[in-house]
């Protein structure tokens, strides 16, 4: 089945492999919001759900799954990702934590220099000042209002991130494997905490199924598709529907919006990593037709 889905694939396919994958994320943060355990313990219960839907999704695809040490960093930085994001949700706003997490892009260029020795352009420089300068107003706002833990969550969070847009990269890599497995890791480690939570009424546990099945799960398996088959720019700007759909969810549901800075500081991160995408995949074109 999967190997005549995937003959079929095209680019424009790819994308909305992706497209659909952002919008399963986007209703993270609302769903995480309205879940009254704690963080741990949410993020248990869907990891529980995710990794079994990614082993799924990597059997039917004839994924063969491996164990390198490449494998280990990769699920490492998932597990530690999920866990930070979670975290951050309960202790700031579901605006600031997904705009903070969306600054990763920086944080891969700051990776690929120092550890993969890819010196950075003069873009990637510019991009890095305009976005740190988008963070600062978030914790100069959080100064204020008592997120700063939180915020500081969402940040590392991001940093993980980046991580995992790097799993390929790393020898011995597998992002898929490393996904599955750093999501099992994550329902293990939360697994005490879960177990003493009392609540599980019919809002609760529905919240808890879409986070897992949708949030994680299906949109992990969407993406590892359907960027196999369509340009990672073009992926990463489709992407951007998340954090700006997931604060517009939570505002709905539940009313709360982003102060005035952080939104500030939102735009900033949004707008100069969707810049940087599309400059540096005209650059790319250029040099390609160029040579």
């Amino acid at each position: 089945m999967f190997q005549d889905l995937a003959s079929k694939m095209t680019p424009r396919k790819g994308l909305l492999c992706v497209f659909v994958a952002a919008l399963c994320m986007s209703i993270g943060g609302l769903c995480i919001k309205v879940i009254p355990w704690h963080p741990m313990a949410i993020n248990s219960f869907r990891s529980i759900i995710s990794s079994s839907i990614i082993f799924g999704f990597a059997k039917l695809t004839g994924h063969k799954l491996k164990m390198t040490p490449g494998v280990a960093i990769g699920a490492f930085a998932m597990c530690v990702t999920t866990i930070l994001y979670v975290s951050a949700n309960k202790l700031t706003t579901a605006g600031n934590t997904i705009l903070l997490q969306f600054s990763a892009p920086v944080f891969v260029i700051l990776f690929m220099w120092l550890c993969f020795h890819e010196k950075p352009k003069k873009l990637d420089i510019i991009t890095c000042v305009i976005v740190f300068g988008g963070i600062a107003c978030f914790f100069l706002d959080s100064l204020g209002n008592g997120s700063l833990l939180g915020d500081s969550l969402a940040l590392l969070s991001g940093v993980g991130y980046a991580w995992i847009f790097m799993m390929n990269k790393i020898p011995g890599g597998d992002s898929v494997f490393s996904c599955a497995l750093g999501q099992a890791m994550g329902a293990v480690i939360g697994l005490p905490w879960l177990v003493q939570e009392t609540q599980f009424d019919g809002q609760t546990l529905f919240a808890a199924i879409c986070l897992g099945v949708f949030a994680l799960g299906i949109a992990y398996s969407l993406i590892s598709w359907g960027t196999k088959y369509a340009p990672p720019v073009s992926c990463c700007l489709v992407t951007g529907i998340e954090p700006i759909l997931s604060p517009i969810l939570v505002a709905l549901a539940i009313g709360e919006v982003l102060t005035p800075l952080s939104l500030l500081g939102g735009a900033i991160v949004f707008v100069t990593v969707m810049v940087y995408n599309v400059l540096g995949a005209r650059a790319e074109a250029k040099e390609a037709a160029q040579s």
